[in-house]
């Protein structure tokens, strides 16, 4: 066999059969070893961010690992955005970049660049494979890196000599290092920390599944402590049922506010709460100046471990939790669809099961409590900031999870970035629902300028910010890559539309008209 069909058969036999790709010339081999070696499931993207974003996404619904297949380093460029997302949110990505033969880089052909130099800083490991011998053994490699917990972004680079030469040999990934259990001091100092008032427990990563979210619960039900996660989460389970717990807020002043009343935080898989940007005059640090932050686990180790142990040595695990949601059943709200009106009906209609991936930056703020007793559901941030991410992650998530209905929420400014996403949705024939809230406008950069200390913004930057001349037509859009689509501009259809995009086999595209 040649290196590229090892390399397919490590990937199968390491646990990766899906493959996101955007192909070039320096990966024909690798294409072609598809139709010669069954079981990889590789799905086409017209821009390398979707595929790197759909990567992000099945990762955090799968809990492995997908490969993304790029072209050299222009195309390991495109995708750079959404790899950042995926690398701040602990997902687990297996590169596939290819790369000249060694004889033409030596000619600076048009396309040659540093592709090392491209990776490294939004992947943890990166390598360059250089004989058909080895690309066995260094994906074997590759796979066992994006393993890694909580899962980290492996790049592999594969010239193209490597990859039609013979004498490629299958390897298969070792498992990757066990998380670390919690530490007997820290365990001791976060009990103390959380016994009274004014205690905080703010959970992040793999600390928000449903059952740590229920241990979480039992925690504070004893101590009487508080529950937060990060404002950005790659993964929370929410719902009716389910313990509640509301995010540090995204708006600064806010969020020093809300966290003012703590004097004494534990982290378990989460940051010490940080402003997402400096701004003039105010503190980047969001908690008081005399808060005692106790760091109990990172978000690579053993959480649901850490949270069990300080459960039961806080004397908690007989407690029914607290702050159990409730299911909510508001009446249909009406009237034109704003932040409120969308967040009520959204509590109503999210269905069963549902992934939500949220990319609603201004609109969705609203959407956290009114949510809190929707039925049952998975909920997706954007962890890294860049946007575009929300309909690439919303295609990974729905691959890898055919059987669960998934509705994709994000501003009409964001959704730009990656609409081809929608081309690869209808292709696959993927059970997404979008809602795209149409405010045209880049509406939370008009929030900045204020919060920046810009004043009295002119025609001219106002103008920077605004996607109204012309304005975007998302249902046509929509419809020219295969999707279903409509415009809504009230609550009461925005509920009926949703209705029908989750009873509608296929990608459904709601245009909210803001």
């Amino acid at each position: 066999m040649n290196g590229a069909e090892s390399l397919v058969r490590t990937l199968l036999g390491s646990g990766v059969d899906t493959c996101f790709t955007n192909p070039g010339t320096s990966e024909m081999h690798f294409v072609a070893a598809l139709d010669h070696v069954p079981g990889m499931r590789s799905i086409l993207t017209l821009f390398e961010g979707v595929a790197t974003g759909a990567a992000d996404g099945y990762y955090r619904m799968a809990g492995r690992p997908a490969s993304t297949l790029l072209h050299l380093g222009p195309g390991l460029a495109n995708g750079l955005a959404n790899l950042h997302n995926a690398k701040k949110g602990g997902s687990g990505v297996v590169n596939i970049v290819g790369e000249h033969a060694p004889s033409h880089i030596a000619l600076d052909a048009p396309l040659t660049s540093d592709i090392e130099g491209i990776a490294g800083p939004v992947s943890h490991w990166v390598k360059t494979s250089h004989a058909a011998r080895t690309v066995g053994a260094d994906a074997a490699q590759a796979v066992q890196a994006a393993r890694t917990a909580p899962g980290q972004i492996a790049t592999l680079i594969l010239p193209s000599e490597t990859a039609w030469t013979q004498g490629g040999a299958v390897a298969f990934a070792e498992a990757p290092p066990a998380p670390a259990m919690p530490d007997a001091d820290a365990l001791a100092k976060a009990a103390e920390a959380l016994d009274g008032p004014g205690s905080l427990l703010l959970l992040g990563g793999g600390a928000l599944t449903a059952e740590n979210l229920e241990t979480a619960g039992r925690i504070a039900a004893r101590t009487g402590c508080a529950i937060l996660s990060e404002w950005s989460n790659a993964r929370m389970e929410r719902g009716a049922g389910r313990v509640f717990v509301g995010r540090v807020p995204y708006p600064i002043d806010i969020a020093i506010k809300v966290l003012e009343a703590f004097d004494r935080i534990v982290l378990v898989g989460a940051r010490a709460p940080i402003g997402f940007f400096a701004y003039p005059g105010k503190p980047a640090v969001l908690t008081r100046d005399d808060a005692r932050i106790v760091p109990l686990a990172g978000a690579g180790d053993d959480l649901t471990a850490t949270l069990d142990t300080l459960c039961g040595r806080l004397g908690a695990t007989d407690t029914p939790p607290a702050h159990v949601a409730e299911r909510n059943a508001p009446a249909t709200p009406t009237g034109p669809a704003d932040a409120d009106t969308i967040a009520a009906v959204l509590g109503q209609m999210i269905p069963e099961n549902a992934i939500v991936v949220d990319e609603s930056i201004t609109t969705g703020r609203a959407f956290g409590p009114a949510t809190a007793g929707a039925a049952p559901h998975t909920w997706l941030n954007n962890c890294g900031g860049s946007i575009g991410y929300s309909l690439p992650a919303a295609v990974g998530a729905a691959v890898a999870c055919p059987d669960r209905p998934v509705l994709a929420l994000t501003g009409d400014g964001s959704a730009m970035y990656t609409v081809q996403a929608i081309w690869t949705m209808a292709r696959e024939a993927l059970n997404i629902t979008m809602v795209i809230f149409a405010n045209r406008s880049y509406q939370i950069l008009r929030g900045e300028l204020t919060n920046v200390g810009v004043g009295n913004a002119g025609p001219r930057a106002i103008d920077m910010l605004s996607l109204d001349r012309p304005a975007i037509n998302w249902v046509d859009m929509a419809r020219s890559m295969g999707a279903e689509a409509s415009a809504v501009s009230t609550a009461e259809a925005l509920s009926e539309a949703l209705a029908a995009g989750f009873a509608t086999p296929g990608p459904v595209l709601i245009e909210v008209e803001m």
